[in-house]
């Protein structure tokens, strides 16, 4: 008998806890990467490793030998989402904490680079379909003022996608690439953005209205359109999605 696997960063909360969830009722095997382990996710069918992606490489090389280890015989498919994404005020470049934005883009964009690699090469031998989801932004797209660092790591994220996705092509059997911006959640983010210096942060009354006119995605509904996204038998025919095309 065969079955999916999945590894999932930043599973612990929000978005990534959604998904672990609805990804667990599906009978998929999960790996989940945080700095906290959930509880909601302890049993059958959930690895929880607690690990801090502001220092990925650790991460990386124990990603691959638990891939290299996998039974091949049990592997229906394989699936790493880095959805995880570091936080830094919401502030000018300028006057942003160094430590603070140094440890959001080792989160937002080298461990996701990292694990990748080391999900790519422990898997090169398998048959069977592999998939790569990167979770992106529209901030990653269309830039803000306020938000340097989070729309570079999401751009960074996206432009990794487009050439990844170029190498494996090139490979028998490569994985399938895309990096998805999953809409405008309710997430820990939001919170951040709406409780932001004004000064400092001009987009914060928008970030306000977003929430007070309801326009806010619930994490489990974002969850469905992403896990929607990840089915399409099209996945990774265009690199780069939004969960709002229609397309």
């Amino acid at each position: 008998m065969t079955t999916s696997y999945c590894i999932l960063t930043g599973a612990s909360r929000g978005l990534g806890l959604a998904m672990a969830q609805q990804l667990r009722a599906r009978g998929v095997q999960l790996l989940t990467l945080a700095r906290r382990p959930n509880p909601a996710l302890d049993g059958p069918g959930v690895e929880q490793w607690a690990v801090d992606l502001a220092q990925p490489a650790e991460a990386a090389v124990r990603l691959a030998a638990w891939v290299a280890a996998l039974p091949r015989e049990r592997i229906a498919s394989l699936t790493l989402i880095n959805n995880a994404a570091g936080l830094s005020t919401p502030a000018p470049l300028d006057v942003g904490d160094a430590a603070e934005m140094s440890a959001a883009l080792r989160v937002g964009l080298e461990a996701p680079l990292l694990l990748s690699a080391a999900f790519l090469r422990a898997s090169d031998d398998l048959t069977v379909p592999r998939k790569l989801l990167n979770i992106s932004s529209g901030l990653g797209r269309q830039a803000m003022a306020g938000s340097a660092v989070y729309c570079a790591t999401k751009a960074g994220l996206d432009h990794l996608s487009r050439a990844i996705a170029l190498e494996q092509a090139l490979l028998p059997n490569g994985a399938k690439v895309v990096s998805l911006a999953p809409g405008v959640i309710d997430t820990d983010m939001q919170v951040q953005l709406r409780g932001a210096d004004p000064a400092l942060f001009a987009e914060r009354a928008r970030f306000v209205g977003l929430k007070e006119g309801g326009l806010l995605d619930s994490a489990d509904a974002a969850a469905i359109k992403v896990l929607a996204w990840l089915d399409r038998a099209d996945f990774g025919a265009e690199v780069i999605g939004d969960v709002r095309s229609a397309t």
